[in-house]
């Protein structure tokens, strides 16, 4: 199988390169460093930086992740546009592309996020809920998969991975997290009580080539192990696993002072669950946060 991969030099992209090299599929990863592609991606993975440099060969499946960090700096109206661009504006010029070639893809999985939803509360959440409360980190999820489901109208089958905190001992938020917690200043964001829907990025890495694989699925798909747990536990827990205290809480009121509109994100959550994914036949390797933890601290 020959897959194109934006975002493919992102923390799940390495992964999903590494996973399906040891498949035998062939990898394109679109890149803005096409030199820096085989070294950070595998040495039989091709870089390319256009679209148009793909050539008229056989694309059997495109996973599409590319997107700047949401939650890196805040939120102003510069970053506020990088965010949008990097999502929407690539996934229209990629529908674009897919629609002059004569020869198209199966599947077009392209990448989401739980914050579709909003601020969820104490709702639990399915694929089949409609957002709770809108803010800007759904405004542009919601775009960015309306922008994607238009390759349906190709006839090319579409997924929605709506990703929630993946879990990772390389990169992302968990690592960010290590420093503060080992230095004895962990705890708890805000009142504590917000949800937080977590993936273990074997699972996530998995998920998606499940998703790739089950011709049946389509449309949107959760991405989180089946219990997701409030912001005090995971903080908590994340304590034990690196032996720790977590008992330094970080003030509602310092974060809004300190982050602004991008502190909603943090504040937050989804009470989100995996249903269609498990009524696929999915089975993920990490249910329980504990053990997921325990895995990944040994390499924090």
């Amino acid at each position: 199988m020959h897959i194109l991969l934006t975002g493919g030099t992102g923390l799940i992209g390495r992964k999903l390169c590494q996973y399906w090299v040891g498949q035998g599929h062939d990898i394109t990863v679109l890149s803005r460093r096409p030199d820096q592609v085989r070294h950070l991606c595998g040495a039989s993975v091709r870089g390319i930086e256009r679209l148009e440099a793909f050539g008229d060969g056989a694309l059997d499946a495109v996973v599409n992740l590319a997107g700047a960090p949401i939650a890196d700096r805040p939120w102003t109206a510069r970053r506020k546009a990088l965010l949008w661009s990097s999502r929407i504006t690539l996934t229209e010029r990629l529908l674009a592309w897919l629609e002059s070639r004569e020869q198209r893809p199966e599947v077009l999985i392209s990448g989401s996020a739980v914050g579709w939803y909003g601020d969820g509360g104490e709702r639990e959440l399915t694929e089949a809920s409609q957002p709770v409360k809108e803010d800007f980190a759904s405004h542009l999820c919601i775009a960015w998969e309306e922008a994607a489901q238009r390759a349906e109208a190709l006839g090319i089958r579409v997924v929605l991975v709506r990703t929630g905190l993946v879990l990772a001992s390389e990169g992302g938020f968990l690592k960010r997290l290590a420093l503060p917690f080992k230095l004895g200043l962990g705890g708890p964001i805000g009142n504590g009580r917000q949800w937080m829907p977590w993936v273990h990025i074997s699972d996530q890495i998995a998920l998606i080539d499940f998703l790739l694989q089950q011709r049946d699925c389509q449309g949107p798909y959760n991405a989180c192990a089946p219990e997701p747990v409030r912001n005090r536990e995971f903080a908590s827990l994340l304590g034990k696993a690196l032996h720790r205290p977590a008992f330094m809480p970080l003030p509602s009121l310092l974060l809004r002072a300190g982050l602004g509109e991008l502190s909603g994100l943090l504040l937050g959550g989804q009470r989100a669950r995996p249903a269609k994914l498990q009524a696929a036949g999915f089975n993920f390797r990490y249910t329980e946060l504990p053990a997921a933890l325990a895995e990944l601290s040994r390499r924090l």
